[in-house]
């Protein structure tokens, strides 16, 4: 039989020479495997022994067989089961007796039958309240009819104008050749025309096709052609020119649209007592405005802000 003990010591021989001590064998006679290695530790701290298991032989030990007790017949007498003895026929359970079949009820006798139902007459129904007679209201009187609003003005179709030519070496010529050379680096086929309102004021009307994108959005294109004319003519010319620069009639017709524009704006300053700020327009756009309301009641304007994002502030006054 095989057994084991486990030693530790500072190092592995040491722990194996202790348990070899105590168990009076030689190195031989046992066989060592190593559980734990010594670890010294930092400055004592975390040290651990050696530790190793010895394993050894050890004679099994002989087992002394313990005789058997013999038998005793009284004992086996004692043991053995009682015969079951025979009960008299008394003892035996008699079959049980039948009983007698107990009488019924009598069953209730069935209801006797209902005699038929007479129906009653049914009373008459009293007769309807006659309906009182609608009386219609006497017919009114027409409507008056509703002043008509105001409708915008029909779109004349205007038939094409006729341009005189401008005289040579005119001031008319020079501004027709600036802006006929400004189109075609563009690559616009447009014709310009050019006559002289009143004064230093003179007029260009761009005629053509496709005129949309010479106008630009909200007139944008149309008023930097405007700008570039004034500038040129105005170079080397005495006193100042102005020039008006249209087409398809836009600045008669955006003048129509911002005259409305600032009237509903002004109704709604009227009703809600608060000014309102418009959107950025240029100088001519808001000369406009301010001219459009400065006979309105209650009303007045002014311009804020820098350009090009200078706007028109509407405003009620008591």
């Amino acid at each position: 039989m095989e057994k084991t003990i486990v030693s530790t010591g500072k190092t592995i021989d040491l722990a194996v020479e202790a348990a070899l001590n105590q168990l009076g064998l030689d190195r031989d006679s046992v066989s060592v495997m190593v559980l734990q290695q010594a670890k010294s530790g930092f400055l004592g701290f975390g040290a651990q022994p050696a530790k190793v298991q010895l394993s050894y032989e050890v004679p099994d030990p002989v087992e002394e067989k313990v005789p058997e007790k013999p038998k005793s017949a009284l004992g086996s007498a004692s043991r053995s089961k009682p015969k079951a003895t025979a009960l008299p026929d008394t003892a035996k359970p008699q079959p049980p007796k039948p009983e007698a079949p107990k009488a019924e009820a009598p069953k209730p006798a069935a209801p006797a039958a209902e005699p038929p139902r007479q129906d009653k007459p049914a009373a008459p129904k009293p007769p309807r309240a006659p309906r009182p007679e609608r009386k219609f209201d006497a017919p009114k009187a027409p409507r008056e009819p509703r002043e008509p609003r105001e409708s915008r003005p029909e779109r004349k179709v205007e038939p094409p104008k006729e341009y005189a030519p401008a005289e040579p070496g005119s001031t008319e010529e020079k501004i027709e050749q600036f802006i006929q050379g400004l189109l075609e680096h563009m690559g616009s086929k447009a014709v310009p025309h050019c006559w002289k309102v009143d004064g230093n004021t003179y007029k260009v009307d761009l005629t053509g096709e496709d005129l949309g994108y010479l106008i630009g959005r909200r007139g944008d294109t149309l008023d930097a052609i405007q700008h570039l004319t004034n500038y040129t003519v105005n170079r080397d010319v005495d006193g100042h020119i102005r020039v008006n620069v249209d087409a398809e009639s836009y600045r008669e017709k955006r003048e129509d649209s911002l005259r409305r524009y600032a009237r509903k704006k002004a109704q709604q300053v009227l009703k809600a007592r608060r000014r309102t700020t418009l959107e950025p327009m240029n100088a001519y756009e808001r000369h406009v405005i301010h001219a459009a309301l400065q006979d309105m009641e209650n009303i007045t304007t002014h311009s804020t802000g820098v350009e090009p994002n200078r706007r028109v502030v509407i405003e009620y006054v008591r």
